[in-house]
């Protein structure tokens, strides 16, 4: 254990952490709204992010956008990438709802073979998409990474003491805040919202009312996909990287965000996944990088045994503007 490395450090492993944390709380965010509304855990959501990094790589190759690239196309290939990876995820994530578990519904099946149903999609989803990019690109699209260049350059905007704030931390994490930020005003002021919250407190209620809660529902995987498409852009600036099941550790630890600061609480995907982020970073300095996965896993653990209705614990049904 060296603690020495992490206090001479602290500043800067604290912005990775929030750095890291931030792309979490965007894919926890898909997985606390769908168990908000149907208390379901969408196993399949990782696959959902993973698409949208495939889709940033896709849109930056056609544009043939790299860190060579002039600014206007910097702009244009990054928000390119964004829409469209929020459209791609959002898109499997709809189709996942609709194929899978809207069946399911229409039976009343029993919560765990929802539970069953999700493991299942998630698996499906990581084989098709494995084979048909071998298929199609051939052997160096099997389980090796694959690079992805952002045309973003990395660079330093503020040095604070040691701390070196770059244009890459900046941006994901505001990038992040902003998107949850505006999700959070959506649920909470808009009528669509008003939808959302009252078929996660009562659906039985809320269709007396004339809610249609197919479209809540739909509209709830739709807004979690979109979420988790701007992730994988903003994951693919920071690592550079991705591969046909790369959604299943940030998955986990995104589930692990979600049940950190409340699972179905909107605000507790945010500070759940800047915690975990933190205490990730935190584990790798003082351990070794190697730790920074098991550290996910045991704090979901210990969340689990002590808190398991997390840090804020409020459900989107009872969330109030």
């Amino acid at each position: 254990m060296d603690f020495n490395a992490l206090i001479d450090g602290l500043g800067g492993h604290t912005l990775d952490g929030l750095t890291r944390g931030s792309i979490y709380a965007l894919v926890a965010l898909g997985y606390t709204m769908v168990y908000g509304v149907l208390r379901l855990i969408n196993f399949a959501h990782s696959e959902v992010f993973m698409v949208g990094t495939w889709t940033v790589l896709g849109v930056y190759t056609v544009l043939g956008a790299d860190s060579e690239s002039a600014m206007p196309m910097v702009i244009f290939a990054t928000l390119t990438a964004l829409v469209a990876a929020a459209l791609a995820s959002a898109s499997v994530a709809l189709a996942v709802e609709r194929i899978a578990y809207r069946p399911l519904r229409k039976k009343n099946a029993p919560p765990l073979i929802f539970l069953i149903t999700a493991i299942g999609c998630s698996l499906v989803l990581v084989e098709i998409f494995g084979h048909v990019l071998k298929v199609f690109f051939g052997a160096p699209f099997g389980r090796a990474p694959v690079n992805v260049p952002s045309p973003i350059q990395t660079h330093t905007l503020l040095t604070i003491g040691d701390v070196r704030i770059t244009n890459v931390q900046v941006f994901i994490i505001l990038g992040a805040v902003l998107m949850m930020v505006a999700l959070d005003l959506f649920v909470n002021r808009s009528r669509l919202g008003r939808g959302v919250r009252a078929v996660a407190q009562d659906p039985d209620t809320a269709a007396l009312m004339g809610v249609n809660q197919d479209r809540v529902i739909m509209l709830v995987f739709i807004l979690g996909g979109a979420m988790a498409g701007v992730a994988g852009l903003l994951f693919t600036i920071n690592f550079d990287i991705t591969k046909f099941d790369i959604g299943f550790i940030i998955g986990i630890k995104a589930f692990t965000a979600a049940v950190l600061g409340g699972i179905g609480n909107l605000r507790g995907a945010l500070v759940g996944g800047l915690l975990l982020g933190i205490v990730e970073v935190y584990a790798s300095a003082v351990f070794s990088s190697n730790w920074a996965d098991v550290t996910a896993f045991i704090v979901l653990v210990l969340v689990l045994m002590f808190r398991p209705t997390g840090l804020l614990g409020e459900s989107l049904g009872k969330a109030r503007a």
